[in-house]
């Protein structure tokens, strides 16, 4: 077992545990210990609050602040992010609904599910039933653009102002996954090359 499966071990029995706490019980320094912390934090394993680390679990989710998002490591600064749920456990946010996509790219072979927000009213909608504006000129963060609907209605009437194409999640997936994985220049790289059947989100 390496040490980072041994934090993992330790939180599931203390629940919460500083820097400070692993550096001593692993005689290393804490550098090393952060090192590791973030690594866990891009897998989904942990999430940092105050100074100590959690497990990322269901339970935990009100109580923990995310850093950066897992895909292109910028800031998640959205009061609603982009979220995905991995086989009813842990739950991983991302920066906006590019990277979203890519995240699900990441959990292909896991049960997921995922939660945006309408882009007009703010209500939490399923991304895998949400449409998607996708590569029009409003760029709130990552590039190609990823704007989210509850309706088709609404998404046709920002694409008239805006531009881009209206899309369901499945296409707005294969669009995201397959313009990274041809290195289309974009703010974000592509960090997992997996593919998957669509059918086989959930």
């Amino acid at each position: 077992m390496n040490r980072k499966e041994k934090i993992l071990e330790i939180l599931k029995e203390k629940r919460e545990v500083t820097v400070k706490e692993l550096s001593n019980i692993f005689n290393v320094s804490e550098m090393t210990i952060y090192r590791d912390i973030k690594e866990l934090e891009k897998e989904g394993e942990i999430k940092r609050k105050h100074g100590s680390v959690m497990l990322n679990t269901k339970e935990n989710k009100e109580t923990l602040t995310v850093d950066t998002c897992p895909i292109c490591e910028k800031a998640i600064t959205r009061s609603h992010p982009y979220k995905i749920t991995v086989e009813n456990v842990k739950i991983i946010e991302a920066c906006c609904e590019h990277c979203g996509l890519l995240l699900h790219q990441k959990y292909a072979d896991k049960e997921v599910s995922a939660i945006t927000y309408d882009f007009i009213t703010e209500n939490p909608i399923s991304a895998l039933n949400a449409y998607f504006v996708v590569g029009s000129s409003a760029v709130p963060c990552c590039s190609p653009s990823v704007i989210p609907f509850a309706s088709k209605e609404d998404a046709e009437k920002f694409q008239k102002g805006f531009g881009g194409n209206v899309m369901t999640f499945v296409e707005a997936y294969n669009e995201i996954t397959n313009k990274m994985n041809i290195n289309i220049k974009s703010c974000c790289t592509p960090q997992h090359n997996v593919t998957f059947k669509l059918n086989e989100i959930k």
